[in-house]
């Protein structure tokens, strides 16, 4: 019996260890591949009206992607500060866009309930591929993709925002 709790117990610190280093470890999402910005504005998404829009109509401006889901907790707490940045910039100088991974049920309702300034888009299980030719290998949420007026990928980011580095990045590529 002894011996029982001996192994329970070192299984459980081997599972809190490896556990504590994947949650303190900041993932680096890969370099997106050179042809990530012709993907992506090739898309057209349908919003949360059901009216479709083209991605390519969001292109020459700067563009932060938000890829996220209501079940995401750290996606939607990020969410109002999302909206505090569009509302502090010009439209014609910064967009936020977010894709919804969820349903478009759980879209709607979230988006009914919770007022986001910026336009929702939902992508369902599918933006998960859509993030992964973006650059999110590991699949995970939130993932945010920032475009430059040209179009190019020029930063991703992995995890919950740092809204300061992402300040920072905007002012470095605008």
């Amino acid at each position: 019996m002894k011996k029982e709790i001996w192994w329970v117990t070192i299984v459980g610190l081997l599972f809190a260890v490896i556990g504590g280093y994947a949650g303190i470890k900041k993932w680096e999402p890969a370099e997106p591949p050179a042809s990530a910005h012709h993907y992506f504005f090739s898309q057209s998404l349908p919003d949360v009206n059901d009216k479709t829009e083209k991605m390519s109509n969001w292109h020459g401006k700067l563009l932060l992607v938000n890829f996220w889901a209501t079940w995401c907790a750290p996606c939607v707490e990020e969410m109002p500060e999302l909206s505090e940045l569009q509302n502090s910039q010009s439209p014609a100088h910064l967009q936020v866009i977010g894709i919804g991974i969820d349903s478009p049920a759980n879209i709607r309702e979230f988006a009914a309930k919770y007022k986001i300034s910026y336009p929702l888009y939902l992508a369902g299980m599918g933006g998960i591929d859509l993030a992964r030719q973006m650059g999110n290998q590991q699949g995970g949420l939130p993932f945010t993709v920032l475009f430059g007026a040209d179009g190019q990928v020029k930063k991703t980011y992995l995890g919950r925002l740092d809204m300061k580095a992402v300040r920072k990045d905007l002012d470095l590529f605008s």
